[in-house]
């Protein structure tokens, strides 16, 4: 087992950080934030052809890189750092570890090559009414003709409402199974949700009688828990790339503000504030590296570090947001400053997938407490 990443990963994390400082400044995500653009789509086709970072898990043969989920991990942890609104989290990581876990070829031969080169943003959609991937579906799904339709309705669907194509996890007499449906397909309705974090963009998707492929697959809940699992390793790296961030954001305020006569750094109560920041920034990033060396090295632990990951990350991601904006005083309150925006992705991504409550009860299931 590594915890420590080797040259190649430290250049890759490198190279990534570098991009995203000059070409997604936090200036470009507050125009998102203040409602002036959507995401960038020219910055995602660079993010994909240029760096090739939407194909790292993706086989060579589907033209991606063969790389692994710590190589992933490690991009998502920039992200989560920079704030960067982008589909990675829903194209990247749920549509590709979908396709990969189901057992369709014509799927995969007709998705994987476009979402690598960046022409593609894709989704899944599974929950109805919770953040959470672990209860049962109501979505419906019948065959009419040589097709299937659907009806119904999904929630809190990520970039639902950009995505070209998503798959949807609908129940049938014969059983669940995952179906792909076009983003302007009849019968589709998208309706794009206000939100916390205005930089995690979700959508309420509505089927009515909406035209769809049933996609192959031997067993469609054993593959959404595995496209969970996945997720929540990469949504776990990306909330300790974000968590890293408010620490430093602390930490060098406290090195400059004066306060009393004196820089605020000196005080006993912000020391140990920025201590606490950090022992739980490096906690997490030692979880992170574990659950995606699992995801690549020992898959059948992947549920139990899953579960892990998300349990220890999600709560220490949004303490240390919270810390960060007291640590600020008055300035961490105001719109002006970057610290709010961390708060606010924290607790959505806290949310996200089930939180810290039922992860710990699925940890315990899982590990047969």
């Amino acid at each position: 087992m590594r915890l420590v990443l080797d040259q190649e990963q430290e250049d890759l994390r490198a190279l990534v950080r570098e991009f995203l400082a000059d070409q997604a400044p936090m200036t470009k995500v507050r125009e998102v934030v203040d409602g002036k653009s959507g995401y960038d789509r020219e910055l995602w086709r660079r993010m994909a052809r240029d760096l090739g970072l939407t194909g790292l898990v993706i086989p060579e043969a589907y033209g991606g890189s063969g790389a692994g989920h710590v190589e992933r991990s490690i991009v998502a942890e920039e992200l989560g750092r920079a704030l960067v609104p982008t589909p990675f989290l829903s194209s990247a990581v749920l549509m590709v570890d979908a396709l990969l876990a189901l057992d369709d070829v014509q799927a995969r031969e007709e998705l994987l090559p476009a979402v690598t080169v960046g022409d593609v943003v894709g989704t899944v959609a599974v929950s109805e009414s919770c953040p959470s991937w672990h209860g049962e579906t109501t979505t419906s799904a019948r065959p009419d003709g040589d097709r299937w339709v659907l009806n119904g309705e999904k929630n809190l669907v990520i970039d639902g409402d950009i995505a070209d194509v998503v798959l949807v996890y609908a129940i049938t007499a014969l059983g669940p199974g995952f179906f792909l449906v076009r983003g302007d397909a009849d019968g589709l309705t998208r309706d794009p949700l206000v939100t916390l974090d205005a930089t995690r963009p979700l959508a309420r998707l509505s089927f009515s009688d909406t035209p769809a492929r049933k996609l192959d697959s031997r067993d469609a809940a054993a593959a959404k828990s595995r496209i969970a699992d996945l997720a929540a390793v990469a949504l776990a790296a990306e909330q300790a790339g974000g968590l890293g961030r408010a620490m430093e954001l602390a930490v060098d305020y406290a090195k400059v503000r004066v306060q009393f006569g004196r820089l605020i750094g000196s005080y006993q109560a912000v020391k140990h504030g920025c201590v606490d920041s950090y022992v739980d920034c490096e906690l997490c990033t030692s979880v992170v590296r574990y659950a995606a060396w699992v995801a690549d090295h020992r898959v059948d632990e992947l549920p139990e570090a899953a579960s892990l990951a998300r349990a220890v990350v999600s709560p220490a991601y949004f303490g240390v947001a919270a810390r960060t904006i007291l640590l600020h005083g008055g300035i961490g309150y105001t719109w002006e400053y970057d610290a709010h925006l961390y708060y606010k992705r924290a607790k959505t991504s806290e949310l996200l997938f089930g939180d810290p409550h039922e992860q710990r009860a699925l940890l315990a299931d899982r590990l047969g407490i």
